[in-house]
């Protein structure tokens, strides 16, 4: 008769010895670091944002129209980082409201231009200063040179990801 093997640590939910380099180890850190901080940033914002009877997709959507124009409804979902489906979701419920609406665009009969009603640049004009405020509030907690130094780094780690890992 055999002897079955003892648990594996990993299987008995023991820490499991560390096999990695030092420098794998501070990029995992840096990745909980960043996932667990934007986790927590973002459910701030959508709080707040929840208060302007909006979700946090629907306000990115009338605050990109409000500060860049008419777009696309491809370059609404680059700028906010969202699949095309998505997009034609959040316009549909904002049309609902009454806040945007879709016209073909005059250069390109093709391309479907996302604008911003007269309710939904009232809307936005209204609460987007309250939300500049709100998103200063929860950045305070970094000195304002903390804060420049960290979106700095952040683009330049993006940017690079972008370039280099993303292929």
């Amino acid at each position: 008769m055999t002897r079955a093997e003892p648990p594996s640590r990993a299987e008995t939910g023991d820490a499991v010895q560390r096999d990695w380099s030092d420098d794998e180890e501070r990029a995992l850190r840096l990745w909980i670091s960043l996932a667990r901080c934007y986790s927590t940033f973002a459910k701030a914002i959508a709080v707040k944002v929840q208060e302007y009877d909006l979700t946090t997709p629907q306000f990115g959507v009338l605050e990109a129209l409000f500060h860049l124009g008419p777009l696309s409804l491809g370059e609404l979902a680059d700028k906010l980082l969202v699949t095309g489906g998505n997009v034609t979701y959040v316009m549909d419920r904002l049309e609902e409201q009454g806040l945007v609406f879709r016209e073909r665009s005059p250069e390109d009969r093709r391309v479907i231009q996302a604008k911003l009603t007269a309710a939904g640049r009232a809307k936005i004009v209204e609460v987007f200063p309250g939300h500049a405020e709100y998103v200063a509030s929860v950045a305070r907690h970094l000195g304002q040179e903390e804060q420049e130094q960290l979106r700095v780094l952040l683009k330049t780690l993006g940017v690079a990801v972008q370039e280099n890992d993303l292929s």
